[in-house]
């Protein structure tokens, strides 16, 4: 199978929730929450992709050949990319159900292992969602992380008791999700959490927690204060709020604040090794990639979402030669202009 045959198969199963666009760029499904779109007018999903078109790479082939690794360490184990796979749950309140909650994070998760990288698997408001993902962090030996909504206390530890069963490497939260209009209309109650609450959280429980949905310096030092192993930069996919800025503008500033006392990946927009690039460049450690990937499931399962998989690593092999790269820390900010 080839991506354009994988993006073939998901015009058919994704139609007419997401109409698979030449670019993932949130003009074509801007409004539409529940949906593949975003809230309102939609340029919270659209500055993602303006944000990054805005960023130029400088090109420099004036070295010696080297050997490009792209790997990253992460959660004690070192994975072949910096780039992960978003959670996304909900496959019948946004797309078309052809996959259901465990068939969707059966493909991104061992569709992930079989390229050496990560994928968080999703929550939401349907009971059935969070359970259906643990089998298969289980099968995949913990090497994946479930993204727990920002639920009241017992239920997360509910949750996270059942993923240290699991063998599970961690544990994401989504924050941001705390006003998520599906979550409202099910009646679910999450909310906002404090600091305290998630020193609470983090206290009781070894298991490394990522909180999702920060986009200020100040909520990354508050992060970084209760506990958290990392953060990921994101607006949920601009589906909560619409006058926020792209997630990648605003890491420069996180990264300056918080140093190297937590882990930062970035979400929003990132669709190919290019953009892997500029967003570690602007002082990520690694990103996170949602929308694609629930294409590439939808139109090949597993082998799509190995596909892809390859697809942007073999993208961001070739830039890192091009900018005279040879590992991930090569990638400062003076590879980059505006």
């Amino acid at each position: 199978m080839t991506y354009e045959e994988v993006l073939e198969n998901a015009k058919k199963t994704m139609a007419p929730k997401c109409k698979v666009c030449p670019e993932c760029n949130g003009i074509a499904c801007k409004g539409q929450v529940p949906g593949a779109g975003g809230v309102k007018s939609g340029r919270a999903f659209t500055v993602c992709r303006d944000f990054l078109k805005s960023v130029y790479v400088n090109m420099d082939t004036i070295h010696e050949e080297k050997e490009i690794d792209t790997s990253i360490e992460f959660l004690g184990h070192k994975f072949d990319v910096p780039f992960f796979i978003a959670p996304i749950g909900g496959m019948a309140f946004n797309y078309t159900n052809y996959l259901d909650e465990s068939e969707y994070s059966k493909a991104v998760v061992f569709g992930a292992r079989a390229c050496n990288t990560l994928a968080f698997t999703g929550d939401g408001p349907d009971d059935s969602f969070f359970p259906a993902t643990l089998p298969i962090i289980k099968e995949a030996d913990g090497i994946a992380i479930s993204t727990i909504k920002p639920w009241e206390y017992d239920k997360v530890m509910h949750h996270v008791r059942k993923l240290e069963e699991c063998g599970a490497i961690g544990f994401a939260m989504d924050v941001d999700s705390a006003a998520l209009v599906n979550l409202k209309l099910m009646g679910k109650p999450v909310t906002t959490k404090s600091v305290d609450e998630y020193k609470r959280i983090t206290s009781a429980t070894k298991l490394p927690l990522i909180i999702k949905g920060i986009m200020t310096a100040k909520s990354a030092l508050k992060c970084a204060d209760a506990g958290a192993y990392g953060i990921i930069v994101s607006t949920h996919g601009g589906r909560v709020l619409e006058d926020t800025p792209a997630p990648c503008s605003v890491v420069p500033e996180i990264r300056e604040a918080v140093g190297d006392r937590i882990k930062i990946l970035v979400d929003g927009g990132i669709r190919s090794g290019s953009d892997v690039f500029k967003a570690i460049a602007l002082g990520a450690d690694g990103v996170l990639i949602g929308r694609p990937y629930a294409i590439a499931a939808h139109g090949g399962k597993q082998e799509g979402v190995e596909i892809y998989t390859r697809k942007i690593a073999d993208e961001l092999r070739e830039i890192m030669m091009m900018t005279d790269c040879a590992s991930l820390k090569d990638i400062t900010r003076d590879k980059i202009r505006f």
